[in-house]
């Protein structure tokens, strides 16, 4: 098993960046792909985006390629989401997902996550 936990939300104008973290405990991460789900109020969880276990490939939700990029260091058991040119549209809870087993862009498909870390966009 794996026990993830988020970090680096906060409140950013529009325009901003923030890089959120989902550092990893009990099994190596290695072991995993991961990925970044969110979640506004009154809506379903969706994908953001998703890396595969070396790195070596990742995938993007339409709405955020281009603006966001995940990256992990396996060496420190983290996974990165950098979000650049943020707009209000991306407010919400940000979560790490984790599944043994190739990268995938479907929330069911996650076996392990996070609590979550709130993101608000100011307009």
């Amino acid at each position: 098993q794996v026990q993830l936990v988020e970090s680096g939300g906060g409140l950013v104008q529009a325009g901003g960046s923030l890089r959120l973290s989902c550092a990893a405990s009990g099994r190596a991460v290695n072991w995993y792909a991961m990925a970044w789900f969110r979640q506004a109020p009154g809506l379903e969880r969706e994908f953001v985006a998703a890396i595969s276990r070396t790195g070596g490939s990742t995938v993007y939700a339409d709405s955020v390629k281009g603006r966001f990029t995940i990256s992990r260091d396996n060496a420190k058991n983290t996974v990165y989401l950098q979000m650049n040119n943020l707009k209000p549209e991306d407010t919400a809870v940000y979560y790490c997902a984790a599944r043994p087993a190739a990268m995938n862009t479907g929330r069911t498909t996650y076996d392990y996550w996070g609590q979550g870390t709130q993101v608000t966009v100011s307009s």
